[in-house]
């Protein structure tokens, strides 16, 4: 009798056990609140000191777990549309010829140099996300570096790794982000952006465990193809993202036309408004839909792709990102389920307490643990600063360590673990529209948060030891 293999789950059937295991939590964790108060933001604050059961929270009801996926889906719509436009907008891009013709001519370029594009992909992305902030920003960016990584010779992986360990090697540390590190430090009572040349220490030495991770499966999976991942995985036909055969002839296409040039160059400039608009004028979701879907209609009129065409090739793409729109929103409804049981703030109570106890560096890791796992609850990083924040400063005083470590502990809890936990719409959405499963993700991403977890750690001890204010 021949034993059978486990077989991990469907990502969609993880996220959904999930959901019922929320629902099961809001029967066995009391409710309970924190008071808050609105700042001059806008934002609700937790008043430090004020937590108290709240038995009068109506009971969860038995099919809470199936109203929350309608609920979740409401509440991430945003995001939601937005990889639909992006699915839209590149296979309108892919008809026209231009993306593959300019990889090409990247390659051409930088194909003997692939350590250079690794490195400097992995420094771009936590450069925006340490900075700026950008997270869901990078999506449009999946067809690209997926491309470049299978023409290349590596695989759908190694091509996220560059994105996701980039983002988290970045939002860690986060030198100026401001929505963790500027709300945290503003809600810590400390100047805004202080403390800046630790972080910026921190951030080169994340970067570079970083590099090194991503750098390394690469090389195996160039030596050994079938050492990669997600060498048995799929995938589908018609998605954003190219198959293996589709990217390793890019090399051999032709030079690239005017058509495609000028196109290339509409897309390049798009992406600098994109980030000028999120600096300086402050763009939300909304208004980067709407960037991308004029693109869409640039791209045509250069291309001079027919109305019905672009229609047909626009609904195409976005109907390839169903599947990622589904895991969006279910991962969602984990939120959404522990919210209406009212145990969250019980949650944060719970596991801050024991810190009070520890010494002073022991309490900063502490810190940084329990802001990791808070992070599955809250994943938001300025919702969770403002949660966390007024508890954790105080906390500070009382432990013996200072308000700026406090800050950086958060920082480091809500960064790493933003490329680990599913209920993360960015690590959740960029896995399926590169077609990786979650269980594929967890056995190549989990050596580097054991690095970043133990370096962090370390990086939280020296700053306690010399005084990091």
């Amino acid at each position: 009798m021949t034993k059978r293999k486990f077989k991990v789950p469907h990502t969609l059937v993880i996220l959904f056990s999930m959901v019922v295991l929320a629902q099961m939590m809001t029967y066995v964790i009391p409710a309970g609140s924190f008071d808050r108060f609105e700042t001059e933001s806008g934002r609700m604050q937790v008043v430090p000191g004020s937590f108290h059961l709240t038995p009068d929270v109506p009971f969860v009801s038995p099919f809470v777990s199936l109203t929350a996926i309608p609920k979740g889906f409401s509440g991430a719509h945003e995001i939601i549309f937005f990889v639909f436009i992006i699915g839209g907008l590149f296979a309108v891009l892919r008809a026209t010829g231009s993306l593959e013709a300019g990889m090409a001519s990247l390659l051409r370029r930088w194909g003997d140099r692939p350590f250079w594009l690794i490195a400097g992909g992995i420094t771009l992305f936590a450069f925006g996300a340490s900075t700026v902030g950008f997270g869901e920003e990078y999506y449009p960016f999946v067809p690209v570096v997926v491309s470049l990584c299978l023409a290349l010779g590596y695989d759908r992986l190694t091509a996220i790794g560059i994105i996701m360990v980039g983002y988290g090697a970045g939002y860690g540390p986060a030198i100026i982000n401001p929505f963790t590190t500027l709300i945290a430090q503003d809600i810590a009572g400390l100047e805004p952006a202080s403390g800046m040349w630790y972080r910026i220490i921190c951030f080169f030495i994340f970067v570079g465990i970083g590099i090194h991770h991503v750098w390394s499966y690469a090389q195996k999976v160039k030596r050994d193809p079938a050492a990669s991942l997600v060498a048995d995985i799929e995938v589908p036909a018609g998605a954003a993202i190219p198959r293996s055969q589709d990217a390793t002839a890019l090399a051999e296409l032709a030079p690239m036309t005017n058509v495609q040039k000028q196109i290339m160059s509409a897309v390049g400039a798009g992406m600098v408004l994109l980030i000028y608009g999120m600096i300086v004028w402050k763009w939300g979701l909304f208004e980067m839909q709407a960037l991308f879907a004029g693109l869409v209609l640039v791209i045509a009129v250069l291309a001079r792709m027919s109305p019905d065409r672009t229609a047909t090739e626009f609904s195409i793409g976005a109907g390839s990102l169903t599947s990622v729109a589904i895991l969006i929103g279910v991962a969602r409804a984990i939120q959404v389920v522990l919210d209406e049981g009212g145990v969250v703030d019980t949650m944060v109570y719970g596991i801050s307490v024991p810190i009070q106890e520890l010494p002073a560096a022991a309490s900063a890791v502490g810190m940084f643990f329990v802001q990791s796992v808070l992070n599955f609850f809250i994943p938001s990083g300025s919702g969770q600063a403002y949660v966390t924040m007024p508890i954790m400063a105080p906390l500070a005083d009382i432990v013996g360590v200072t308000r700026q470590v406090a800050v950086l502990a958060f920082q480091f809890g809500d960064g790493f673990s933003n490329i680990l936990i599913p209920t993360q719409y960015v690590l959740i959405g960029i896995l399926a529209m590169a077609g990786i499963p979650y269980d594929r993700w967890l056995r190549f991403i989990m050596p580097f948060m054991v690095k970043v977890a133990i370096v962090g750690s370390l990086a939280l001890v020296v700053a306690v030891f010399i005084g990091y204010d």
